[in-house]
């Protein structure tokens, strides 16, 4: 028998998630990928924090979803960018993971359906999180929001946007954001060592899914472009950066190279690595004392970022 570098219960997960999409078998086109991932996805949304009030919203063109912990006024908010490489997931399929940062930050969390590729590629997602923060501070305190105390995040994809919606503000001077929450994200195109080492469908991602999702994402367009592959950019000038790192994901090393230049730069950084962790893993929040102790991490910080 040989040893597992997962902890037990994210492995519990992986598999649970590789049986259920062999169990919906093979999709015929991304509609139909689409389709399967939120029926897999959809048990690890049962349970969780209840809110205050949930609200489907409709702005910059893009479906939005408002969570409250608490009826308070003046709320800081947290902008949540979902992952799935671009290609997949919604505001549905990571709805309980928006509501756990929700109550244990005290913060309203707006989800984003941002537009999915391949059907609207780069740079259409990064224009539609842009356009939600116009509408947000414009809108934010006849919604009980404050303007002044915004963060942004995401995992995987949503982590790629997340920096990218920062670099685009601060090039554009517009300084609206107070944080990054960066969970396992999507930071460069270039395999790195950790893409070898976890080089197997037993830690949810692999590198030849990653790289299709590149290819859906981008299609022609330039890849050394720095919205695009955040590592390339200059780093400085960015809001303070909690990133939450999975030991066991082909992006390990990219996103311990993002904690770095992000440091480098000036930017003030905590970086946890989470031993045993598999891409996706906050996702199990609802069976893992590790994912529940990821998503407390991010949220404590997220806290002591957005206070008075």
């Amino acid at each position: 028998m040989t040893s597992d570098d997962l902890d037990p219960d994210i492995r519990i997960f992986q598999r649970r998630v590789a049986a259920d999409y062999a169990r919906h078998g093979v999709a015929v086109d991304v509609a139909d990928r689409r389709r399967i991932a939120e029926l897999v996805r959809e048990p690890w949304n049962i349970g969780g924090p209840v809110m205050a009030s949930t609200t489907d919203l409709r702005a910059a063109g893009v479906t939005l979803r408002l969570h409250r912990p608490s009826a308070a006024v003046d709320l800081p908010v947290l902008v949540y960018l979902h992952g799935g490489g671009w290609v997949l997931f919604s505001i549905d399929t990571h709805d309980r993971l928006m509501r756990d940062y929700a109550a244990r930050s005290g913060c309203a969390v707006l989800g984003v359906n941002y537009s999915l590729s391949p059907e609207a590629r780069y740079p259409q997602a990064l224009n539609d999180v842009v356009a939600v923060l116009g509408w947000l501070r414009a809108e934010g305190p006849a919604l009980g929001l404050d303007p002044q105390r915004i963060a942004i995040g995401g995992d995987s994809a949503g982590g790629n946007l997340s920096v990218a919606t920062a670099l685009r503000l601060r090039d554009t001077g517009r300084d609206w954001l107070s944080a990054m929450l960066l969970n396992y994200g999507a930071f460069d195109t270039r395999r790195r060592v950790s893409h070898e080492r976890f080089h197997s469908d037993d830690y949810i991602l692999n590198p030849d899914e990653m790289d299709a999702f590149w290819d859906d994402y981008l299609g022609d367009a330039e890849r050394d472009d720095p919205y695009v592959r955040p590592l390339l950019a200059d780093l400085t000038g960015l809001p303070p950066a909690f990133l939450c790192i999975a030991e066991c994901d082909i992006l390990a090393d990219e996103n311990r190279a993002m904690a770095a230049q992000l440091a480098a730069a000036g930017v003030a950084v905590e970086a946890q690595v989470y031993p045993g962790a598999t891409h996706s893993f906050i996702e199990a929040a609802g069976i893992s004392r590790l994912a529940a102790r990821a998503i407390e991490d991010g949220a404590n910080w997220l806290a002591k970022q957005l206070e008075r």
